[in-house]
């Protein structure tokens, strides 16, 4: 009977949590905008007759026009096409790169936290180096080291990237290890990782989420920065950061704005919509917010 009480309850909190996000009509944008934007980049294919890397060098630098409605790059190739394709990789270097920077982080929070003394002492001293060094002068220095490409990308955005979470996931422990049923845990016998995995993690799941979709921003932005010096991902693969880069040319950025603008607006969407969806799951998910 208490059992079943207990599920009741929780599901209730769920359900509060849903109606409060559905409530916010700001992050239901953002969800719809985001939608919309991964089932564009998985059926780019549909949706344009041209192929990525489709040349047509007689028609290099054509305007926007019904036959191409973004306009030609320098190769002739179909700005949308390549546009959609582009979405495809930000996107995946963004998911990509935030599981790797909770994988990490999340382990390393949570041991240090929960263990606390000199294993505490040892991840923080760690974090603290990893945190005085600027991510995009590791993120090159990697990239000299082992060469650029996607894979590169993705798994530096999620080393470098870990430092945050860790923190936060290692205060929220140690405040939930001290909790009347982590004690009453301890004394039915249940080892540290029993602990960790069935009383602890569920109740700093909220934070992970919220950090998640704010990370996915930030892996989005760190692969449009390093494609747009050369160091990400490699063409003729698309990516929103190599489609950018052709701003570094002052003739394209003068004379052709429709290689670089579009881009850097979908940039701006999907950061954006990314972020109001995790500010309105932090709201839904507070305890201490009022109904």
């Amino acid at each position: 009977m208490a059992k079943k009480k207990n599920t009741d309850q929780g599901t209730s909190l769920l359900k509060i949590s849903m109606k409060r996000f559905c409530k916010n009509k700001l992050a239901m944008a953002g969800i719809v905008m985001l939608l919309l934007l991964i089932i564009v980049s998985i059926c780019a294919p549909l949706l344009t007759p041209y192929g990525r890397d489709t040349q047509d060098l007689l028609n290099a630098y054509a305007k926007p026009s019904s036959e191409h409605w973004l306009g030609t790059d320098e190769f002739g190739r179909d700005s949308f096409t390549r546009l959609l394709h582009g979405g495809r990789v930000s996107l995946l270097v963004g998911l990509v790169s935030t599981s790797i920077s909770l994988l990490i982080g999340v382990a390393l929070g949570a041991t240090s936290g929960y263990f606390g003394g000199k294993v505490d002492m040892v991840i923080m001293r760690i974090v603290d180096i990893f945190m005085c060094f600027p991510f995009y002068v590791l993120a090159i220095c990697a990239a000299a080291v082992f060469g650029g490409g996607l894979w590169m990308v993705m798994i530096v955005s999620g080393l470098l990237s870990w430092t945050g979470i860790c923190r936060i996931v290692r205060a929220e422990v140690m405040s939930l290890k001290t909790r009347d049923f982590v004690e009453a845990a301890r004394a039915q016998g249940l080892n540290s990782r029993e602990i960790i995995m069935k009383h602890i993690f569920p109740n700093i799941v909220a934070v992970i989420i919220v950090y998640a979709t704010l990370g996915i921003a930030s892996g989005i932005l760190s692969e449009a920065g390093l494609s747009f010096l050369g160091l990400g991902v490699k063409v003729p693969q698309a990516s929103w950061g190599n489609i950018l880069s052709a701003a570094q040319n002052l003739r394209c950025l003068r004379l052709y704005p429709w290689l670089w603008i579009p881009a850097g607006i979908l940039v701006f969407i999907t950061v954006f919509s990314i972020n109001v969806v995790g500010d309105g799951l932090r709201d839904a998910l507070d305890p201490k917010l009022k109904k």
